[in-house]
């Protein structure tokens, strides 16, 4: 599913809530867990921080009985609320691609998806500057930065999960370089947000307003990349 407009600044749990309504306002038989107080079986990977907007988002849910997926599709759409849309239904176990273009996920779950593709419009800052913070990012072996946590400062190498960052030319943001990253899912995980800290921090970078971001896709890192991994290598 995607996550647009204003909903982009709605937390992850703001967006478990109106799928858990959407859900019963569509009048799909969703299953239930057992105990005392019983939750509906949905269950989600990392979603999109807030204030990040997203068009690849993954959600699974369980029904109690099987439903022909273009019905559900179209059922959720209808009672979601603007800015939510969900872009493909598959049954768990079918077969596909794992980009997150497809909306297919494997029947382990979310297993396949290792990085994310995102792309950052940076207000006020020339595609020159860009590229030249970009070089000295991916020249370094190490960006460490820092973000508060609920458990309170958490120390983290930026540089280690960019496979790829880029600048990228796009029409209709004159006065704006646009990066294209590819992002390992890592424990912890590095946010876009942490990467702009670390090109501000080390290399300058100041944006005259709040970066857009946006994920473009989840998937495979070799898939993301157009690269074959060498053998034996996986993620961290």
């Amino acid at each position: 599913y995607a996550k647009r407009g204003k909903m982009r600044f709605a937390s992850h749990r703001d967006v478990a809530r109106a799928f858990e309504r959407g859900v019963r306002k569509a009048g799909l038989p969703i299953a239930y867990s057992a105990g005392f107080t019983p939750h509906p079986k949905l269950s989600y990977p990392g979603g999109a921080p807030t204030g990040v907007a997203s068009e690849a988002e993954y959600l699974s849910l369980a029904l109690t009985a099987r439903q022909i997926e273009t019905q559900v599709c179209g059922q959720l759409n209808a009672a979601l609320p603007d800015g939510i849309d969900v872009i493909d239904v598959t049954e768990a176990g079918a077969g596909g691609s794992s980009s997150a273009g497809s909306g297919s996920a494997s029947s382990g779950g979310f297993g396949h998806l290792e990085a994310s593709e995102w792309r950052m419009v940076l207000p006020g800052v020339t595609p020159e500057e860009a590229r030249r913070a970009v070089t000295g990012f991916l020249a370094r072996a190490e960006a460490p930065v820092e973000r508060l946590t609920d458990k309170g400062v958490r120390r983290l190498d930026a540089r280690a999960a960019v496979v790829e960052l880029t600048v990228i030319d796009e029409a209709g943001f004159d006065g704006c370089a646009i990066l294209r990253m590819v992002v390992l899912h890592t424990a912890p995980a590095v946010r876009s947000e942490d990467i702009v800290t670390a090109l501000r921090e080390q290399d300058g970078i100041a944006p005259s307003s709040p970066p857009m971001i946006t994920r473009l896709a989840q998937g495979q890192r070799a898939q993301l990349t157009g690269q074959a991994l060498p053998a034996g290598e996986g993620v961290s």
